[in-house]
């Protein structure tokens, strides 16, 4: 059965998200951000730690699990260096009747054979 990733890639889950989910590197700063927007809307709090630069990342993470995150527009790649890119984003969300939005540019460094978040700028 063909279940969408979350990141609005139009791919399946397994095929896109779901792959870095499982362990892969992801190739770039988008790839990794798309990751991450999908594990905060499948509630997948030990990726996001795992994704996240260690001097940046918070001891606990809590997720509101009543927020739901309904969708996802990547507005910018930046390759700001060898090592270093930006990702500016809006992500949708809903709370019960509530609605609302982030935007927000973050800060990305290769690590290893991957990348991690390092941290963002909300608008």
């Amino acid at each position: 059965m063909f279940e969408p990733c979350a990141c609005g890639s139009g791919k399946s889950y397994v095929g896109c998200c779901g792959r870095l989910h499982s362990g892969a590197p992801a190739r770039d700063a988008e790839e990794l951000m798309r990751s991450r927007y999908c594990a905060f809307s499948r509630g997948d709090v030990a990726y996001l730690q795992k994704s996240w630069a260690a001097e940046t990342r918070p001891l606990v993470l809590t997720l509101d699990p009543a927020q739901v995150w309904t969708g996802l527009t990547v507005e910018r790649h930046t390759v700001t260096g060898p090592d270093t890119a930006l990702v500016r984003f809006t992500a949708t969300w809903r709370q019960g009747t509530r609605t609302g939005r982030q935007t927000e540019t973050s800060r990305f460094r290769r690590d290893g054979a991957g990348w991690v978040y390092i941290d963002g700028a909300s608008d």
